[in-house]
């Protein structure tokens, strides 16, 4: 069984002839290329691939604040310069999001993707030999493995587009996005047993580029390009349409209400998760030294045991709440045709009100706060398929490149770019004007959190605001297909001129 997309027989009463092309014979008028073809299970093969690819990419985001305690004492950095740490990551990642996403649009996939890995997985290796006399170059050796991660977060999402379609599409983004916490988790896991088994935390880098070297063999050999579009039949757009400049693609997405308000919808969970995945390690493992569980860490390796712990929870969250999540939005659609944004905001503005609550209570009660964090985990991940399939389902294929990479990069510029170092620098700010307690350290670190209940709720708003375009803008990129169709057929009847076969 293969996967075919096809363009409409009846375009001139033909059915294409042989080698595929329509006409009955060679000599006959302009003539449509052969329909793109791809047998089902290797769809599907190539889905696994790329979900193998994206469990990678988010554990290299994590990874450092898995052993982020021995990084600071190695390095001897402050919170402040150890948030600096993954906001040189995101920036990185940000400048070069809109490159990747106009190479995307215009050149081949797969030999981006390529590149993607090699950088970031070289980056990786290298930054694991950087001697604490150069710290600097430990910081830009991060930026450039957001350099890579940059090319597989931008495009990888536009060719499961591109290979699957309506409900199969969010399936298949739905176990494609578990892998974000999936990944997340794994990464600190991966860094703290590591570190714990082999006294050395760089060990963790060094470990990394062997999974991506079977990962960069997997994806040339099993992964396609697929035509941008071929999953809703819009072929025709990749076949001589005119293309548009990268400064078009930006106006359309910025007249774009539904792709403007889950983007900033998408930037308030950044911004969250950004922050409570570099900190929230360090600070749980504070809060069980104010609870007189642990003694303070003077030098490494420090105890692990809190990076498993919170890896473990963002794990299971993360595969129940993106099931849950995907799962929802596709039968509840069925019903209500704007359930993919009302579903984020009301996952959002439940996991406000968590977040909150495990904050405030963790110096009081542990379990309540570790509850009440796994809550609001669960709740952030319902989110992570939920958003690809709205971009994916209100902008045309020929710009989605370039809305991914505009999406990632707003999302990080405000979001997760500066949220680890603004919370790092309220920390410290905090700190300094109170005695040097693990008390107060704790305390203070708190209190820096606080402001990431409020964000997520503003977050859960946008995509109320997003739901009142929703339909305005799938009926406009529905119709946006079906003008391609009908100018391609105009082109081909008058192509036909006096031909003797009518139409």
């Amino acid at each position: 069984m293969s996967v075919e997309f096809r363009q409409p027989e009846g375009l001139h009463g033909q059915s294409p002839g042989p080698g595929g092309h329509l006409g009955a014979t060679d000599t006959g008028p302009p003539s449509m290329p052969a329909p793109w073809s791809l047998p089902r299970w290797r769809a599907y093969v190539a889905a696994a691939v790329l979900c193998y690819i994206n469990l990678l990419n988010y554990m290299n985001w994590f990874i450092i604040a898995g052993v982020l305690l021995d990084v600071q004492k190695f390095f001897h950095i402050s919170d402040s310069n150890a948030g600096l740490l993954q906001t040189v990551f995101i920036s990185f990642l940000l400048l070069s999001a809109p490159v990747f996403g106009y190479l995307g649009d215009r050149h081949s996939r797969k030999a981006t993707l390529s590149f993607g890995i090699l950088l970031w997985s070289g980056a990786g290796l290298s930054s694991s030999f950087i001697s604490p006399r150069y710290s600097w170059l430990f910081f830009l050796s991060r930026g450039l493995v957001g350099t890579g991660t940059a090319s597989y977060s931008t495009i990888a999402p536009t060719v499961l587009g591109d290979l699957f379609v309506r409900d199969q599409r969010t399936r298949v983004l739905a176990v494609f996005y578990i892998f974000i916490p999936v990944g997340s988790g794994l990464g600190y896991v991966l860094g703290s047993a590591v570190t714990e088994l082999t006294g050395n935390w760089r060990w963790a880098l060094r470990i990394m580029p062997c999974l991506e070297a079977v990962a960069l063999i997997l994806l040339i050999m099993l992964v396609p390009d697929p035509p941008r579009g071929a999953a809703e039949k819009q072929g025709v757009a990749t076949m001589g349409d005119p293309r548009s400049s990268w400064c078009e693609d930006v106006r359309y997405l910025w007249r774009n209400w539904s792709f403007v308000w889950s983007t900033l919808g998408v930037t308030a969970m950044a911004f969250v998760t950004g922050a409570l995945g570099f900190w929230a390690p360090k600070f749980l493992f504070e809060a069980r030294v104010v609870h007189g569980l642990l003694l303070p860490c003077f030098r490494e390796p420090c105890n692990s045991q809190d990076s498993l712990i919170f890896g473990a929870l963002t794990v299971v969250t993360g595969i129940i709440g993106v099931i849950l999540g995907a799962e929802t939005s596709r039968r509840y659609k069925k019903v209500n045709p704007q359930a993919e944004p009302l579903i984020c905001a009301a996952s959002l503005l439940a996991a406000a009100p968590c977040l909150y609550l495990a904050l405030i209570l963790a110096p009081t009660t542990l379990l309540a706060s570790y509850v009440f964090l796994a809550l609001g985990e669960l709740l952030l991940s319902c989110n992570w398929a939920v958003v690809a399939d709205i971009l994916l389902s209100v902008v045309v294929p020929r710009c989605r490149g370039t809305a991914e990479a505009l999406q990632i990069t707003v999302g990080h510029i405000l979001g997760d770019a500066g949220s680890p170092y603004l919370t790092g620098l309220i920390s410290s700010a905090l700190r300094a004007g109170r005695p040097d307690t693990y008390l107060q350290r704790f305390l203070s670190l708190q209190q820096s959190f606080l402001c990431c209940a409020f964000v997520i709720a503003l977050g859960g708003g946008c995509f109320l605001l997003t739901a009142l375009y929703l339909e305005r803008d799938q009926a406009q990129v529905q119709q946006s297909g079906t003008g391609i169709l009908e100018s391609e057929s105009q082109r081909l009847i008058s192509g036909r001129g006096a031909s003797p076969e009518g139409p």
